[in-house]
């Protein structure tokens, strides 16, 4: 697939999102979709439709106060469009009406999934609508099983749905006006959810690949990086927390087991899914530094997660020590990294940076902070441009201004910079001429 054909799938892409924001908004409009004592304004509807279409989870409303259940069903559907992606969504329903699958769509199926190939790209998303289906069923069987303990079946069973589909798709919208505070200490419940955003943050790629390879050695290096540094980030998130805040005073009597647990949870939800079991405005500014690094990198390509991607990270890690060592390939299991996939991952974490750096100036003007709470702003600012949904409690705050702006990051974020960037192209830039080389110091 060309250039062009790439630019012309990106922007199909970006005008989607547009379009499901903005029908997601006037629903939510609707005096049918809040409580009475709730007025929810355009510039709230906006938000709150932004982030669930971006599966990013942060609030400016108490989601399970202020809307109604045709409100909250509204959410869960936007976070299930964003997270599994439109096209994605359409080959299932362009196949039920029993229609070609022409190489246009084929095009913008590739950007949306983010294949390599357009071959057994209808596969692979029958595959994908499969994944997801068969894990939000189990989860939502498990989490109703644990809620009919506290509630009636059938508030069990929507909580459980609900949760279910927010969890997988990395977005942290609960209806819990506490957030997961209240089974901060369940393993069932925690468990359950710590896996869906496990398993939607490896991306559907991944799982396909496990599914059918069944072995190490068989499966591609994009599912052995993701795989081995996923594994690395938890245990490193995990212990880090978990060390730093033993000299947290505002833990109290809590025993080590769950303050381990927690630090667990903390570690997997950072990343993108943006659920918490303790106030993250409580913890250590140590902690919250360790948050921000792993809201930074967030989940893989292909997932329903966030951030610059794991993969990315692994690859800008493996250039720099293959830097160090005097250079040459850079290589990962015995393959060697292509230098268009470092580049390309040069250009998404310089972007993100930038990102994350504007919108932490801009806020702190909008939100008249310039001379404290930064932490609070800067921490605020990557988890919108990571799509990670957790907040040390300035989003309910916001001005106008900032819910715009926000919500603006929190689209750009889920898109991510490189799928703008060819939908804003113009034209080809590929010059046939090939300048002669000097060298630029460095360092």
């Amino acid at each position: 697939m060309n250039k062009t054909s790439n630019i012309g799938a990106a922007r199909v892409i970006v005008m989607f999102f547009f379009i499901s924001i903005g029908i997601g908004t006037l629903l939510l409009m609707f005096p049918v979709s809040s409580n009475g004592s709730h007025n929810i304004n355009f510039i709230d509807a906006l938000f709150t439709a932004t982030s669930a279409v971006s599966s990013t989870g942060l609030t400016v409303v108490d989601t399970g106060e202020a809307f109604t259940q045709f409100g909250q069903i509204v959410i869960m559907i936007l976070v299930q469009i964003g997270g599994l992606g439109f096209m994605v969504l359409g080959v299932l329903v362009t196949l039920l009406l029993g229609k070609k699958i022409g190489m246009k769509q084929r095009a913008f199926l590739q950007e949306s999934t983010q294949s390599v190939s357009t071959r057994g790209l209808i596969r692979l998303s029958i595959y994908i609508l499969a994944i997801a289906l068969v894990f939000e069923i189990i989860a939502t069987a498990i989490l109703t099983f644990r809620f009919s303990h506290d509630m009636p079946l059938s508030n069990a069973l929507y909580n459980g749905m609900f949760h279910a589909v927010t969890s997988f798709n990395n977005a942290g919208f609960t209806l819990f006006n506490n957030g997961l505070s209240t089974y901060s200490d369940d393993i069932i419940v925690t468990t359950t959810i710590m896996l869906m955003i496990i398993f939607g943050g490896l991306g559907f790629i991944v799982i396909v690949d496990i599914i059918f390879k069944r072995s190490w050695r068989s499966y591609t290096l994009h599912t052995k990086l993701v795989l081995t540094a996923s594994g690395a980030l938890i245990v490193i998130g995990t212990l880090s927390i978990f060390i730093i805040e033993l000299f947290n005073t505002k833990n109290g009597t809590t025993s080590l087991f769950n303050q381990f647990y927690h630090a667990l949870f903390q570690s997997v939800t950072a990343r993108s899914a943006g659920y918490n079991t303790v106030d993250v405005g409580t913890m250590l500014s140590s902690t919250q530094l360790i948050i921000i690094i792993l809201m930074f990198i967030g989940a893989a390509s292909s997932s329903t997660g966030g951030g610059i991607k794991v993969n990315t990270f692994v690859i800008i890690l493996l250039a720099t020590l293959t830097t160090f060592r005097g250079g040459g390939q850079i290589k990962a299991f015995n393959r060697a990294i292509p230098l268009e996939a470092v580049m390309r991952a040069l250009a998404v974490v310089v972007s993100s940076i930038v990102a994350v750096i504007v919108l932490t100036l801009t806020l702190s003007i909008t939100e008249d902070m310039l001379n404290e709470h930064f932490l609070e702003v800067f921490f605020e600012s990557v988890s919108a441009v990571s799509t990670a949904g957790l907040t040390m409690g300035l989003t309910p705050d916001l001005s106008n201004s900032g819910k715009i702006i926000v919500s603006i990051t929190m689209l750009v974020g889920r898109l991510g910079p490189l799928t703008l960037a060819y939908a804003l192209a113009q034209k080809s830039n590929n010059s046939k001429i090939n300048y002669p080389e000097e060298k630029v110091m460095i360092g």
